[in-house]
């Protein structure tokens, strides 16, 4: 049996990094909406993007997603699973902010504070571009983490 070498992008070394950055990034940004979820689901509210009914629900479980799917990610379990999670949130980030951008609507992204400041809409609207950008780079990562364990089976 030929075996052909992974590329250098999916190492071991690589992947461990990729896992628990992305893991302590979204056990950082749920921690702060778990403690507070009148403000986190304030902050989905101003999304305009979800019905009223649905935002409380959202602001309650959508925190523990994220912390569930962080901790799996720094612990090292269900690796895929936990990294498919971060992927769709991500996805879904990207569209919101893309969304409320396009049609110039500043949001605060709620993403590690949930507490919303006064800024210009100047600056709001630049900050979404930023945090566009980084939830890319963090898909990126969620990426990197499926396609290197991708041969790999971790239980789920």
């Amino acid at each position: 049996m030929i075996t052909t070498p992974r590329p250098w992008w999916l190492s071991p070394w690589i992947s461990i990094r990729a896992q628990l950055g992305l893991g302590a990034v979204f056990v950082a940004a749920a921690l702060p909406k778990i403690l507070d979820p009148p403000s986190f689901a304030h902050m989905i509210y101003n999304y305009r993007l979800l019905p009223g009914f649905a935002i409380n629900g959202l602001a309650l479980w959508l925190p523990w997603v994220e912390l569930l799917a962080g901790l799996a990610l720094v612990l090292g379990i269900w690796k895929r699973t936990a990294a498919g999670v971060t992927a769709v949130l991500l996805l879904v980030f990207v569209a919101a902010l893309s969304f409320n951008l396009a049609r110039g609507n500043p949001v605060n992204c709620g993403c590690f504070d949930v507490h919303a400041k006064d800024k210009p809409r100047a600056e709001l609207l630049g900050e979404m571009r930023w945090t566009i950008l980084r939830d890319v780079g963090l898909l990126i990562l969620a990426a990197q983490v499926l396609a290197a364990n991708a041969r790999r089976s971790d239980g789920l």
